[in-house]
C-alpha cells in the first residue's frame, strides 16, 4: 500500500500542474504596461548623443523591454565611463522607479514621477560604507524640438542643491 501512495503522489501534482497550464494558456491575457501612466517615460526611448555646455559627453540608448513594461539604458560616456539602468512604472505605488548601476558598483535608487512639466525621480545616495551621502534628484525636461534636458542635481543634508550633470539629449542619426 505505501508504494500505491508513493506512485499516486507524484501522479496527481502532475495533473494538477497540466491542469492549471491549461488553464493559463487559454485565458485570455490582459495587456500589461499599457495604462497612460506606463508610457509617460516613452519620450525617452531612443538613440541618443549627449552635449553638457556644448562639448560631447556621451552615448545613450533606452530601449523598451519585458513586453513594454521597463526601460533598459545603456550609457556610455565620452571618456569611457559605463552605466546601466532599469526604469518602471510601479502602478501598484504609482511610483516611476529606476535603478542605476555602473562599472563600478556604485548603485542610484530614484523615484518619482511628473511635477511641473518634467518626469522628476528622487533618491538618497549612500557611500560604499552605507553611510548617507546625500540626496540626488534627476529631471527629464522634453523641449520644442523633441531634445531632452536631463538635470540632475545632489544636496547633502538641508543645503542647497549643487548641479553635477546639465545634459542634452538629442536623438543620434543611424543608418
Amino acid at each position: 500500500m505505501r508504494s500505491m501512495k508513493c506512485i499516486a503522489l507524484p501522479l496527481l501534482l502532475a495533473t494538477f500542474v497540466a491542469a492549471v497550464s491549461a488553464a493559463q494558456e487559454t485565458a485570455p491575457r490582459q495587456p500589461a504596461c499599457t495604462s497612460k501612466e506606463h508610457r509617460q517615460f516613452d519620450f525617452w526611448v531612443g538613440e541618443w548623443t549627449v552635449t553638457e555646455n556644448g562639448k560631447p559627453a556621451g552615448f545613450n540608448r533606452i530601449e523598451l523591454i519585458l513586453g513594454d513594461c521597463a526601460l533598459a539604458e545603456n550609457w556610455r560616456s565620452a571618456t569611457g565611463y559605463d552605466g546601466k539602468s532599469f526604469t518602471f512604472f510601479d502602478a501598484a505605488r504609482g511610483v516611476w522607479h529606476q535603478t542605476w548601476i555602473d562599472q563600478q558598483g556604485q548603485p542610484l535608487y530614484i523615484e518619482g514621477g511628473w511635477r511641473n512639466g518634467a518626469m522628476v525621480l528622487e533618491g538618497d545616495s549612500y557611500s560604499a560604507n552605507g553611510k548617507p551621502e546625500g540626496r540626488n534628484r534627476i529631471s527629464w525636461t522634453v523641449a520644442e524640438d523633441g531634445s531632452v534636458r536631463q538635470l540632475w542635481q545632489h544636496r547633502k543634508g538641508d543645503g542647497e542643491w549643487r548641479t553635477l550633470f546639465d545634459g542634452r539629449y538629442v536623438r543620434a542619426v543611424t543608418n
